[in-house]
């Protein structure tokens, strides 16, 4: 009879020990777990930061060639119109003078 009890009590304590060591690899795997979670959100923000960066910059540099376009057309505009004044300026005056003149 002693003989059983000492092999339900061996049972028992390959038993408790079988559930301490699954217990022991459960707590592993969730810290093994977590720490890729960590890792894996820690990867994914660089790369989203990265990805953000460079549509920041190429919406930058395609505002900046918006910019110096509209500039040279304005720069453009202006000098037709400066021609012009100084190719007619002339005839202004005189058409605003015969317009005041004649009322």
């Amino acid at each position: 009879m002693n003989n059983i009890i000492s092999k339900i009590s061996e049972i028992e304590a390959s038993a408790a020990s079988i559930m301490e060591a699954a217990a022991q690899r459960k707590k592993d795997y969730a810290r093994e777990t977590e720490e890729k979670k960590a890792a894996f959100d820690r990867e994914l923000e660089a790369q989203t930061d990265a990805e953000l960066g460079r549509l920041r910059a190429a919406m930058e540099e395609e505002a900046q060639k918006q910019l110096d376009a509209q500039r040279r057309e304005a720069d453009d505009t202006i000098r037709r119109m400066e021609e012009n004044y100084q190719r007619r300026h002339v005839q202004y005056v005189e058409n605003l003078f015969q317009s005041m003149t004649k009322g």
